[in-house]
């Protein structure tokens, strides 16, 4: 996926799942047969720690 792809799907997993967003996306990493797909949800995880930061202080 391009970053911009990653960022869109970030975004749109934490508006459907608010905090539990990033327990989503490390869950469907740890799923992942293919590396390539584990390393896009780790870094769609890692997006969604950035968006939460702001919203948590």
């Amino acid at each position: 996926m391009t970053v911009h792809q990653l960022d869109d799907y970030a975004h749109r997993l934490f508006r459907a799942h608010g905090d539990r967003a990033e327990y989503e996306a490390a869950q469907k990493a740890l799923k992942a047969t293919d590396p390539k797909e584990a390393s896009d949800w780790r870094k769609v995880r890692e997006l969604i720690r950035q968006l939460r930061g702001p919203l948590q202080g």
